[in-house]
């Protein structure tokens, strides 16, 4: 079900669904003429979970664009559409799926489940020159984490390491804000505006280039 559907103040396009449906019930989601081609793909897919989030994410953005628009991959697995415009990006987490569109400008949005699980691979991707708050532990990190998967489906180079490549000004989490982030893992070292959100149960975060 679509729960979100609004324009960014950079001018992008989020939506955000909740995946709660079977895979059954998405398929009825489509358009008839469109339902054939579709089962024939979702019926390849092994995964219940993976069918869902496929499906999930087409409806989706069906229901965004107001029109049929195609998903391709890249050679390194990044979406786009096949008219080529708009700018997409995707990301999933336990229930959800997210998307950021815009017109003009590459974007990259990331969604992630609430969970503990971060405090124990932070040291991957957080360096010592980065602040985390203690009172605000996990969701500091996880916030981290989630800026700088927006980041790299932006920035969109290979070799990026997030400890070495991605640094994350200091702030102090709230329920909505905006971080400051910097790369240089390209010659121009540029700095982004990543807009996040803490909801119960998951964290949110977009930028655009």
């Amino acid at each position: 079900m679509l729960i979100r559907k609004e324009h960014t103040v950079s001018g992008g396009l989020l939506g955000i669904w909740k995946m709660d449906e079977s895979r059954d019930a998405l398929l009825h989601l489509f358009p008839g003429h469109l339902r054939a081609e579709v089962m024939e793909y979702v019926n390849g897919v092994r995964s219940d979970r993976r069918a869902i989030e496929w499906l999930s994410t087409r409806i989706m953005l069906l229901d965004l664009l107001g029109k049929e628009q195609i998903i391709r991959n890249r050679d390194d697995g990044s979406p786009y559409l096949e008219d080529e415009r708009p700018h997409i990006s995707i990301s999933h987490t336990k229930d959800y799926a997210a998307i950021m569109l815009h017109e003009f400008r590459p974007v990259g949005i990331d969604i992630e489940f609430r969970s503990e699980r971060v405090k124990k691979i932070a040291g991957k991707f957080i360096s010592d020159k980065e602040f985390i708050d203690p009172a605000q532990k996990t969701i500091h990190q996880l916030l981290h984490w989630s800026a700088k998967e927006s980041l790299f489906k932006l920035i969109n180079e290979q070799g990026i390491d997030f400890r070495q490549h991605l640094f994350i000004h200091p702030f102090t989490p709230i329920l909505k804000g905006e971080i400051r982030a910097t790369e240089t893992k390209t010659d121009q070292s540029s700095s982004f505006s990543v807009y996040y959100e803490v909801h119960p149960d998951y964290v949110l975060t977009w930028t655009t280039g």
